[in-house]
């Protein structure tokens, strides 16, 4: 007798192979049967939970390389809005940015406001939903047992490190002998307890909740090298950073750092994100080429990158992209009522204006086209029926600029005006460009950024959006092409052992969704965090079934109140990917 049984779907199996009709047996977690099992008497064998899937299909679980769900687990064990778009196991703790290992109050209220400025966390979340009851690694994971509706691997950040081990002097200088060896060891501990591996940021767009750069951007690169060497020594680990290459095209320095992380720590090292355009091809080019060069010299560099377009909010209230355009921080740092009387002024709006356009804003550049700007919510009688308008149609009546006409509605609404910002690559041109680059051998789908930013912008939604494209959009990749992008391709790049594909004796992360309706809704602010606290959420659709280790876990797009979710620990729940020298 199973434990499960999905009777009669197309079963899409995670390798790319083509769709075929089957049913799916499910025992003690794990699948036990693939294939025709109807008896010969037309009956269907038995077991304690069937489930119908005429006419829909069945793919394993998607894995989110990317996410920074850290804090929000601890009150929303389903990771939403990502379980309910498929995903059943998921990477957490990018970029350097973990909220363990900790040694005092002090590392907590430092990472907490890191996380608030550049991860754009709730302050009100995680004043309320984080008890900071732990210190090591270790207890961080231990708490996640037995109450998680998805898997879960985490990385441990540097910058938690650097602060836990160096304290306020993390982000003014270099490391003591000493101190990289307690971060080292620090390191080691948190990899034996099972983090999956070792992530940092050397990106100039991270900096604290005092304005200055992250602890990691302060270190030395004899450190991170140092670091990433810690993790060789720990079976089914990897590597994850993010550096201004990501953003703009990697210097040859990034490149020999990136190749001395790889063959340092002897893992893949993944980075975010490819942003693919064709009016910048040669930043794609560079970024592209940087990845072969990691290759060529017996590394491994793999880029994420989105395959469609995500969504965003922006606002002038709180930081977003915008403050990276070049002098626009000093601006828009400023204390409210300075930064109101600055965008009023207009010599700074020349200055702002000219600095947006001139070179130096590098990839930033695609956010300064004011007049595709699209006004979502507002706050005030002057700005009253402007929702869904283009500001480029507003200027136009109010015979001005473009740039202005948005700081004037901006500054109506005290700041807090909605923008939506028009797309840049969204032309045949991209869409080709991102089509090619999914096949690239240093290409892998994921950069959501879920859990993060959460007020401004919605990339948990990208696997129903990519399916709802290839099905019924472009079509630019075939159903189980993209399938096997969001499930194979990532679990063999992390080692997850025996998930990502559907295959007899593995783990039954399953999806069941219907092929007409799958996709996603309109992205709206939801105002359901601790504290009250908004995020931009897009609701899913055709999602019949998730099921995480043989258990449901969502039915039809909502939480089914059960927590089979596991913590993938290295070298447990993974197995050691190899680079190219180690081959």
């Amino acid at each position: 007798m199973y434990d499960l049984l999905i009777h009669g779907g197309t079963v899409v199996d995670g390798t790319g192979a083509p769709g075929f009709r089957a049913d799916v047996a499910v025992t003690n977690g794990r699948i036990s049967a693939i294939g025709d099992l109807t008896r010969a008497d037309g009956s269907l064998p038995e077991a304690t939970e069937v489930h119908d899937a005429t006419g829909r299909i069945v793919c394993p679980g998607f894995v989110d390389p990317h996410t920074h769900y850290d804090a929000q687990l601890f009150w929303d064990p389903y990771a939403t809005p990502s379980s309910q778009h498929g995903v059943t196991s998921m990477v957490m703790g990018n970029c350097g940015f973990t909220i363990a290992p900790i040694g005092d109050q002090s590392d907590a209220d430092y990472l907490a406001a890191m996380l608030v400025k550049v991860e754009g966390m709730s302050p009100a979340a995680l004043a309320e939903g984080l008890d900071w009851n732990w210190r090591t690694f270790g207890e961080f994971l231990d708490r996640f047992e037995g109450n998680l509706g998805v898997n879960v691997a985490g990385m441990v950040g540097h910058s938690a490190i650097r602060r836990t081990v160096m304290k306020d002097d993390a982000t003014s200088r270099e490391a003591t002998p000493a101190e990289l060896d307690a971060m080292k060891a620090l390191l080691a501990d948190s990899l034996a307890a099972g983090g999956l591996g070792f992530s940092t940021s050397r990106s100039f767009t991270h900096s604290d909740g005092d304005g200055v750069p992250v602890p990691s951007r302060t270190a030395a690169a004899d450190e991170v090298e140092a670091l990433c060497a810690v993790v060789a020594d720990h079976p089914g680990t990897t590597l994850e950073w993010v550096a201004d290459g990501c953003m703009n095209g990697f210097r040859d320095d990034e490149v020999d750092l990136m190749t001395r992380m790889s063959l340092a720590g002897r893992r893949p090292v993944n980075w975010n994100v490819l942003t693919i355009d064709a009016a910048r091809p040669d930043d794609y080019r560079n970024q592209l080429r940087a990845c072969d060069e990691v290759a060529e010299a017996g590394g491994k560099a793999m880029a994420l990158t989105m395959p469609i377009l995500v969504g965003m909010n922006m606002h002038f209230h709180t930081f977003c992209a915008l403050y990276s355009l070049p002098d626009w921080g000093e601006v828009m740092n400023l204390p409210h009522d300075e930064k109101m009387a600055a965008l009023t002024d207009p010599d700074t709006r020349r200055h702002l204006e000219t600095r947006a356009a001139s070179p130096d804003a590098g990839v930033f550049s695609r956010l300064t086209g004011w007049g595709r700007y699209r006004i979502g919510d507002t706050y005030s009688d002057a700005n009253e029926g402007l929702k869904g308008r283009l500001i480029g149609d507003i200027a136009r009546e109010r015979g001005q600029r473009d740039f202005y006409t948005l700081l004037d509605v901006v500054l109506a609404d005290d700041l807090r005006t909605v923008l939506w910002p028009g797309p840049t690559d969204d032309d045949p041109a991209s869409w080709i460009m991102r089509q090619t680059a999914w096949d690239h051998d240093h290409v892998m789908i994921g950069g959501s950024d879920a859990g993060a930013h959460l007020d401004r912008m919605a990339g948990a939604s990208y696997t129903t959006q990519w399916l709802a494209d290839c099905l019924r959009g472009q079509r630019l990749a075939t159903v189980e092409g993209a399938i096997a992008h969001m499930t194979d391709v990532p679990a063999r790049f992390f080692g997850l052992v025996e998930r990502g594909r559907l295959a007899e004796g593995w783990h039954a992360d399953l999806v069941v969704f219907d092929p007409e309706t799958v996709g996603a809704g309109e992205f709206l602010l939801k105002h359901d965090l601790p504290g009250d606290s908004p995020r931009l959420y897009a609701d899913a659709f055709g999602i019949d079934r998730v099921f995480v280790n043989g258990t449901c876990t969502i039915v039809d797009g909502q939480p089914a109140g059960r927590l089979p979710g596991v913590v993938l620990r290295s070298g447990t729940d993974t197995e050691t990917v190899a680079i190219p020298a180690d081959r």
